[in-house]
């Protein structure tokens, strides 16, 4: 055959056992970098966070050749839409205070809370409810209750579960929409009761309460979207692994400087 082609016997077994170069397999290797983050991440990281991951860990990379990779491999990340804060529709009952004002930045943690409820549907149960509270100085979620009916114990029991680990709560602002949940007379009895100065959003405006929506949203399309939960349990333990393990403590947010919330928060008491 290589008589035929006219080329050198030499020239062809080479071919046969052809070692990459060293460039080449510096291009695998970062290929492979990667990829893995990419999935340790369960494939929610896009190029930016993935860049800002393999940076720490030592490989230093731009985000652009972290972008060509990703779009060699196929890698796609789930994309949420960011809120739009520009919306100043309805208003805010004369019995009721807009206190927070979309001013969602605090100077440390245990200052401002936000919390809203959510609709995660079963196979088994049909409609189920999260209800969830966010410190807005970290936007750790460091209150939750998953339920079968959306009531105001519900609500309680959410903000109950943010208090476990608060020695006192006394001038918390909280912050909430105006569902009958948060203006009940139980709800607001334990607002007195502990201190709280209860915050609330106009009447129909979700951007009021934008990091809650946020939060609701992202989970939804990073977790609950992308499953069919059997039933009532099933959705309750992957709501727990998401929260505590992941969004706590391993997503980073661009807010925080791409950190995790729990690293500001450790930061935060460190600093006090």
């Amino acid at each position: 055959m290589c008589k035929a082609l006219k080329f050198a016997r030499s020239t062809y077994y080479e071919a046969l056992i052809r070692v990459p170069s060293n460039k080449e397999q510096e291009y695998q290797k970062f290929s492979s970098e990667v990829k893995q983050c990419f999935e340790e991440n369960k494939k929610r990281y896009g190029a930016v966070k993935i860049y800002r991951k393999l940076n720490e860990a030592g490989i230093p990379c731009s985000i652009k050749r972290v972008q060509r990779h990703m779009q060699r491999q196929g890698l796609r990340s789930i994309v949420v839409k960011k809120y739009n804060y520009k919306s100043n529709q309805g208003k805010v009952p004369d019995d009721k205070k807009n206190i927070l004002n979309r001013d969602f930045k605090a100077d440390s943690i245990n200052k401002k809370w936000a919390t809203d409820i959510t609709y995660i549907h079963v196979l088994k149960e049909g409609w189920t409810y999260l209800a969830s509270v966010m410190d807005l100085y970290d936007r750790k979620i460091i209150g939750y209750a998953y339920g079968k009916h959306m009531t105001a114990d519900l609500a309680l029991d959410a903000i109950k579960n943010a208090c476990l680990n608060v020695k006192n709560t006394d001038g918390i602002v909280l912050h909430s929409d105006l569902g009958s949940q948060y203006t009940s007379d139980l709800f607001e009895e334990y607002m007195k009761t502990n201190g709280f100065i209860h915050s609330f959003s106009r009447k129909g405006n979700p951007y009021d309460n934008a990091c809650m929506e946020s939060f609701h949203s992202v989970m939804k399309k990073e977790e609950v979207y992308l499953h069919t939960y059997q039933d009532f349990e099933e959705c309750r333990k992957a709501l727990f692994e998401y929260i505590e393990s992941w969004y706590n403590r391993q997503r980073i947010h661009s807010a925080l400087g791409y950190k995790t919330p729990q690293q500001v928060e450790d930061e935060a008491i460190h600093a006090a």
